[in-house]
């Protein structure tokens, strides 16, 4: 009787162990598809639908050239857009994509290490709240981590199984990866140190030729891009723009301080970003270090396959692609930091953590217990929130802002909006693009929307400041129709420009716009109602 009970607990344990995963990745989907269905579209998504909706392949292939990403994620939107508009089937390829890589992350855990692990690491990358952001976003990252955790699984089970088939896969995996986002140069550069000192002296012939192969037309891909892409963007300023603004902090500054305290430092920033909280983020760092620190003092069993991985193999792959990162952000060519651009080491930081964690001694089901409550409060409480709060990017309120807009402005005036303002003006008012996508851009950019007129800044000039809208409203006054009104329509990422921005309207006759949360601003504004006006 006690055999027979003892059986069926066993049993109950194993259904169990083996529905988890599978639990965790539909919690997963359903945490993507809440904000990709409740959430308006940031400037950068409504960039990449303007940039897929081009009239022919040719266009989007163009189109995409002026974005600061290879093309992939472009084109599979020119073609994902004949089915529909919406923000939730725009996102819904990310979406897609972010919840196949958690499994494919799962898979490639339990070949290196183990199912325990494995269920830990599963945890951490479907719940960790900035990949669940980036998968419910028209972004490149999804699409990444999905290449990303495809290559690490049939790269492990190439070398593993010798299997020519499996290298093949990884070849292709790696090439979507390359053609989705710069990153993945980074990420192709440490796998393929990893996989060369696999293979020796171990490889076998066949699998070495396929991987050479492969490897080959991968630098080929890498080479074009580089040669004929990126030059022509460092001359739009558009990569300039970006490493001296946002990404300033994240990329070293020569003599402003220690190179190896500039790492530390970012390093710790990238966790806090992948976990959106300070402290968790700190501690799964700290784990992330114990994990790669007993892996490379550990030694390999004598009964290990020699075609699996090495403890210190291992160690090498988790800790590559940061050894690289680092080096090229101290030259100046990458950042490293709080930012979504390192989201690219996340399998390599979640599945160290994930080992980590698993070292911490204790019953299995009271450490993914604590893990899942830890990822709770990053969720619930992140620290510090993201740019703009899910309450402010509701669509509720731009679909206010939209009503408003109709019933309130007046037929044929004319509204001005920096670049990003002016991508959200497009999708949401009038139903095409509005904003210049082509090279060379005009400071100041005419297009009709409906019974409108909008004048949109270039590029170059992506928000509106309290430095530069007195100029912008100058100029707009000089192109709009005498007697016209001209109404400011300002949104997207505007938090740390708002308050300064409002004391400047209060100058062109608009002390109180009207807002709609604290991400979009709509007001008539005037150069006559400055004071000391002249025209």
């Amino acid at each position: 009787m006690d055999q027979s009970r003892g059986s069926n607990v066993r049993d109950l344990r194993s259904v169990s162990a083996s529905l988890l995963p599978a639990l965790v990745i539909i919690a997963g989907f359903i945490l993507r598809i809440i904000p990709a269905t409740r959430l308006f579209l940031n400037p950068d998504e409504a960039l990449h639908n303007l940039l897929a909706s081009q009239s022919s392949f040719a266009q989007a292939w163009k189109a995409a050239l002026t974005n600061a990403h290879p093309p992939l994620l472009i084109l599979v939107l020119y073609y994902w857009r004949s089915l529909g508009h919406s923000e939730l089937w725009l996102r819904l390829p990310s979406v897609l994509a972010g919840t196949a890589a958690c499994w494919f992350f799962y898979a490639w855990l339990k070949l290196i290490v183990d199912r325990s692990t494995a269920r830990t690491g599963l945890l951490l990358f479907a719940f960790a709240p900035s990949l669940i952001l980036l998968s419910a976003e028209i972004r490149q990252y999804a699409l990444l981590f999905f290449f990303e955790t495809i290559c690490l699984y049939f790269s492990e089970r190439a070398l593993q199984h010798h299997s020519a088939g499996d290298m093949a896969w990884f070849s292709l995996a790696l090439y979507g990866a390359l053609l989705t986002h710069y990153s993945a140069l980074l990420f192709a550069f440490a796998m393929g140190i990893y996989v060369l000192l696999r293979l020796y002296p171990h490889g076998r012939l066949r699998l070495a030729l396929v991987w050479a192969a492969g490897q080959m037309v991968g630098i080929a891909i890498a080479a074009y891009f580089l040669l004929t892409h990126l030059p022509k963007l460092r001359q739009t300023g558009i990569v300039r723009a970006d490493l001296e603004s946002y990404l300033r902090r994240a990329v070293y500054q020569p003599g402003t301080r220690n190179p190896v305290a500039f790492i530390a430092a970012q390093t710790l920033r990238v966790f806090t970003y992948l976990l959106s909280h300070g402290l968790i983020g700190t501690l799964v760092l700290i784990s992330f270090l114990v994990g790669t620190a007993w892996l490379l003092k550990s030694k390999q069993s004598g009964d290990r396959p020699e075609s699996q991985t090495s403890l210190r193999q291992l160690a090498l792959l988790l800790l590559l692609p940061f050894v690289v990162n680092w080096v090229v952000s101290l030259a100046g060519l990458y950042p490293l930091g709080a930012t979504r651009h390192n989201s690219f080491l996340a399998p390599f930081a979640l599945a160290g953590a994930s080992i980590g964690i698993s070292r911490i001694p204790g019953r299995d089901w009271i450490k993914l217990l604590v893990v899942v409550l830890a990822l709770s409060v990053c969720n619930l409480f992140p620290a510090p929130p993201p740019p703009i709060r899910a309450k402010d990017q509701s669509k509720a309120l731009m679909q206010q802002a939209v009503a408003y807009t109709r019933s309130t402005v007046p037929p044929e005036s004319v509204f001005l909006t920096d670049y990003e303002s002016g991508l959200l003006l497009g999708y949401y008012l009038c139903g095409h693009g509005v904003v210049q996508i082509f090279p060379p851009q005009k400071p100041l950019a005419v297009a009709e929307c409906r019974d409108y007129r909008v004048l949109a800044t270039s590029f170059l000039d992506w928000k509106f400041t309290a430095k530069n809208f007195s100029a912008e409203m100058t100029a707009a006054d000089q192109m709009a129709t005498p007697g016209k009104e001209i109404w400011l329509f300002y949104a997207g990422w505007i938090n740390d420009s708002e308050s300064a921005l409002k004391q400047e309207l209060k100058d062109y006759g608009c002390p109180s716009p009207q807002t709609f949360g604290e991400n979009i601003v709509v007001c008539r504004v005037s150069v006559s109602a400055r004071p000391n006006s002249a025209r």
